[in-house]
């Protein structure tokens, strides 16, 4: 059982952009779950190390932490890495793909900042703690990083289907959901750049034009995930689990009366709604296996959160971990996430699989911390990059109703693979590009 680590508040602030990139150059798995660009509340934790099983052993009911009246991180120590699709999918029962397969870490440095406060904690076992304190404030107390290299504007991302296919595809979710094989669908697809890439570049670029609360960057092996989610998948502290799935997309404008208008177009949509409150069914459902009878609560219905590039339909469900559950358990109950599959799931999973000719992979997936405390924080993949040794993917997609119509379902994929691909310096494929979808 490898050692505890410890806690020491740092005397000075640091830079999490500063910390990740000293770290990611000279540590090989190293990680950043990121609160965001200017964030002004949340917890970022930048570290490293070393490649392990998952944690599914973590026991959810109880939290062994500290005094309520103490702020510290609520993350110290513990694992971080990912969940992949396909296997989750299999798990379930469902028809999938060759698998990509997750990737974790047992960590062993951590620097975690509470934007709200400005504070930061050095985290490591006890007897290298002196030792990272002191690289911490190193780093800290080094230049700002350089401005970040020009990229290939001119690359282009190749499609797995064209926007006429994935219309195609469209209609058919919609055919099934008229004959009552599933009531929601959520149809992707990817778009991928050939090529190596800098991913540690991408990401800066990324968490600057997409921030989100609940973005990262995670290298492991020859993967490296870089995910500017908004969408948190599963949270559990003191006993606790929750769940806030986002059904409902509308882009931002930079004109205030437009963009006011959007957000009361998204929280009226009938269509919208409807896809969003079959999700929040489906949440219940599955976080019913794991919780208390009668402790399921919906903490929050169809609320409009928004971000520097769109609007989002958000919802929340809560309920209290039975006695016993762990890590396993829940996942085996709730993954792969009822947004990025539709309902009933199973069998949503299984047409998915059929009409969508590849795998998803680590998008769809999700990714975050599992602490050895009891406390768990996982994101959903989406509004993300996946680098690899030859190339970077990027997966799009949006849940499809008998109310969809498949211009506005098309554009919105377009919309939402924009900006992973520019941060990669990568354009949107020729007939995705059409000023059709703009």
């Amino acid at each position: 059982m490898p050692e505890r680590l410890i806690t020491r508040p740092l005397t000075q602030p640091v830079d999490p952009v500063t910390i990740f990139t000293t770290l990611a150059a000279r540590a090989h798995e190293v990680f950043w779950l990121d609160a965001g660009a200017d964030a002004a509340e949340g917890w970022s934790f930048i570290g490293t190390g070393t490649p392990s099983s998952a944690p599914t052993d973590v026991r959810l009911d109880v939290a062994r932490g500290h005094d309520d009246d103490v702020r510290i991180p609520p993350f110290i120590g513990g694992w971080v890495g990912w969940f992949d699709y396909e296997t989750g999918a299999a798990a379930a029962g469902a028809p999938a793909g060759e698998s990509e397969g997750g990737a974790w870490m047992r960590v062993t440095h951590v620097v975690a900042v509470d934007h709200a406060s400005g504070a930061a904690w050095a985290i490591a076992r006890e007897d290298q703690i002196d030792e990272w304190c002191a690289s911490v404030a190193a780093a800290a107390d080094a230049p700002s990083p350089p401005g970040l290299p020009a990229v290939d504007a001119g690359l282009l991302a190749e499609a797995r289907h064209s926007p006429e296919e994935y219309a195609v595809l469209i209609e058919r979710c919609r055919a099934l959901i008229k004959a009552g094989t599933a009531y929601q669908l959520c149809l992707t697809t990817r778009f991928t750049v050939p090529g190596t890439h800098d991913a540690i570049a991408a990401y800066l670029r990324l968490r600057i034009a997409t921030p989100a609360h609940h973005g990262g960057f995670v290298r492991i092996g020859s993967r490296s995930l870089l995910s500017a989610s908004p969408e948190q998948f599963l949270h559990a502290a003191g006993g606790t689990i929750r769940t806030r799935p986002i059904k409902g997309t509308r882009p931002r404008s930079t004109d205030a009366t437009t963009d006011a208008a959007l957000a009361a177009e998204l929280r009226a949509d009938p269509k919208e709604r409807a896809e969003n409150v079959m999700i929040v069914d489906l949440m219940r459902n599955d976080l019913s296996r794991v919780c208390e009878p009668g402790s399921i609560r919906v903490d929050g219905l169809w609320e409009v959160e928004s971000y520097p590039a769109v609007h989002q339909l958000v919802s929340t469900v809560s309920g209290r971990a039975a006695p016993g559950i762990r890590v396993g358990d829940l996942i085996v109950a709730a993954f792969p996430a009822g947004s990025m599959t539709g309902a009933p799931k199973l069998s949503a999973m299984t047409r998915l699989h059929e009409l969508e000719g590849g795998p998803r992979g680590i998008y769809a997936g999700c990714f975050g911390y599992v602490g050895e405390n009891g406390v768990l924080d996982l994101a959903m993949v989406i509004r993300s990059i996946v680098v690899g040794p030859d190339a970077a993917y990027v997966g799009a997609g949006g849940g499809i109703t008998w109310g969809s119509v498949a211009a506005s379902e098309v554009a919105e994929v377009a919309m939402k693979a924009r900006a992973p691909l520019a941060a990669l310096g990568a354009g949107m494929p020729t007939r995705w590009a059409s000023d059709i979808l703009n």
